[in-house]
């Protein structure tokens, strides 16, 4: 186990991780010999150093998953088999879950203990898909007359690319990779090359818990050149991709030339509509937690608080009054609530973000600057007398930055809820359920949080409307995602109907 007590004091006598390319069931070096290097964002202390891929190391890759999908037993093993292995990755995760954590801490910047948490629901996603790989059936019509009957079966699409983000590394690759396991496919993964750690690991605990070799390939590398390759090359049968709306826009067009099946879940402008009759303070700490969890780095997000006009003044006083209390720091440090930034790029997004909103006439009530010291640390911030043409309540700021806006009707209320080109999720808050559904019903978001907020379940599906995404991930029907499904019309008996005279 994981030095569970390790300090940031601890880290530059710490020897780095290291981490190969998996590529058919063998650690490799990168073909051309380089190798990129992970600074904490949090402690600027070398972390990590990974080979890194190039473009024949991803073709590399996907030729060991194309044969380990045409060739191999994974597509053509026993449900109950395919599961068992599913759940074997699961115990495995577990096993390893506080030093899954703490190189994910190290990487991204998020406290120990949110790791944890993600690690361990990571865990239930793959003994969900286990449960999946045993469900996975087609359908039969006996209606079609005596001479016909018609068969739909669900075949494994092939192979699949999957692209992940830094915000939730081992989480996210968790809601793709074993649901595409469970459908029989194979995969090539690659993590974002300044997260790629617990993904890594993930390759290890694979390997152990049987899958067959080249039905999982992991390439740590860059966008412009393995990721390019994954997205566009012809042997892949579909991609998987999370990230920015702006860089899956990208995927998509790359991916047009061969046609391949596309998933996208990209980003939110999320909005939380506040209506007088709320749990008060239930309502305020979610507009809280909902902001600053992961230091606001959450496609999900709730970065615009909808609060109605008569009591915005009182609940814009308590939310600034709250995130005064909100804890920044040391991840590595228990009492700390939010991290750090996780990639300088994103820190200059972030406060650029804020200059923009005060120069077109919004206030910056509270934080909007850097914390001082090592680190990449930004103060919570809240940011009122939002305008809804502002860019800062429309366009994604993906950091520790709450828009305030107001509204008189729950018509009103829906309108600026709707009034992003997003639409991942949105939250309502009123004891008055009628009211509830009303605005839920017609808010235009793939997850609708009525009295609560960021909360999941592997039950429930998951992805957004317009340009949050396209399609949809976990729930019942995850591993049809990554199927075709085969029509087969059989003739029973003579042929009856001669197109030809006998």
């Amino acid at each position: 186990m994981a030095n569970a007590t390790l300090t940031a004091a601890d880290l530059p006598a710490r020897a780095p991780f290291r981490g190969r390319l998996l590529i058919d069931g063998k650690w490799v070096d990168a073909a051309d010999g380089l190798t990129l290097e992970r600074h904490s964002p949090a402690h600027d202390v070398l972390v990590a150093v990974y080979a890194e891929g190039s473009k024949v190391d991803a073709e590399r890759a996907i030729a060991a998953a194309r044969r380990a999908f045409d060739l191999g037993p994974w597509p053509r093993m026993k449900g109950a088999e395919r599961a068992a292995i599913l759940r074997h990755v699961a115990e495995g995760i577990l096993a390893r879950k506080h030093e899954l954590a703490l190189l994910e801490t190290l990487e991204n910047g998020k406290p120990l203990a949110q790791s944890l948490g993600e690690i361990e629901g990571a865990a239930d996603l793959w003994h969900y898909a286990a449960t999946l790989a045993r469900q996975l059936h087609g359908d039969s019509y006996n209606t079609l007359g005596e001479t016909t009957l018609g068969v739909v079966l669900r075949d494994p699409i092939g192979v699949v690319s999957i692209i992940t983000p830094w915000n939730f590394p081992f989480l996210i690759v968790s809601q793709k990779l074993p649901f595409a396991l469970a459908a029989g496919c194979t995969a090539v993964v690659k993590p974002a090359e300044v997260t790629s750690g617990t993904t890594v690991m993930l390759g290890e605990i694979l390997l152990a818990a049987g899958v067959p070799n080249g039905a999982v390939n992991i390439v740590v590398g860059r966008g412009p050149t393995v990721g390019d390759v994954l997205v566009s090359h012809p042997d892949v049968d579909m991609l998987s991709f999370t990230g920015s709306t702006a860089v899956g826009k990208g995927a998509v067009a790359k991916s047009a030339q061969t046609l391949k099946k596309v998933s996208m879940e990209l980003g939110g402008k999320n909005p939380q509509i506040i209506f007088p009759d709320c749990d008060w303070e239930a309502a305020l700490d979610a507009a809280v937690f909902g902001i600053y969890f992961n230091a606001g780095q959450c496609c999900n997000s709730g970065s615009r608080i909808l609060v109605h006009e008569s009591i915005v003044r009182d609940f814009s006083a308590a939310v600034i009054e709250r995130s005064k209390r909100v804890r920044v720091g040391d991840p590595l440090d228990p009492a700390m609530q939010v991290g750090a930034i996780t990639t300088d790029k994103q820190l200059a997004t972030i406060l650029n973000h804020v200059g923009a909103a005060q120069k077109s006439g919004a206030t910056v009530a509270l934080g909007g600057a850097r914390m001082g010291g090592r680190g990449m640390f930004v103060e919570p911030t809240v940011v009122t007398n939002v305008a809804r043409d502002m860019a800062i309540a429309r366009e994604e700021v993906f950091g520790p930055v709450l828009s305030l806006l107001t509204f008189k009707s729950l018509d009103e209320a829906v309108e600026l809820a709707n009034s992003t080109l997003y639409g991942l999720s949105a939250g309502v808050w009123s004891r008055d359920f009628t009211t509830c559904l009303a605005a839920a019903r017609r808010i235009k978001a793939g997850t609708i949080w009525i009295n609560t907020f960021l909360e999941g379940h592997a039950e429930l599906p998951f992805g957004g409307y317009r340009e949050s995404g396209i399609g949809r991930e976990l729930g019942r029907f995850a591993t049809e995602d990554y199927t075709e499904s085969k029509t087969l019309h059989m003739h029973l008996g003579q042929r009856t109907d001669w197109w030809l005279p006998q």
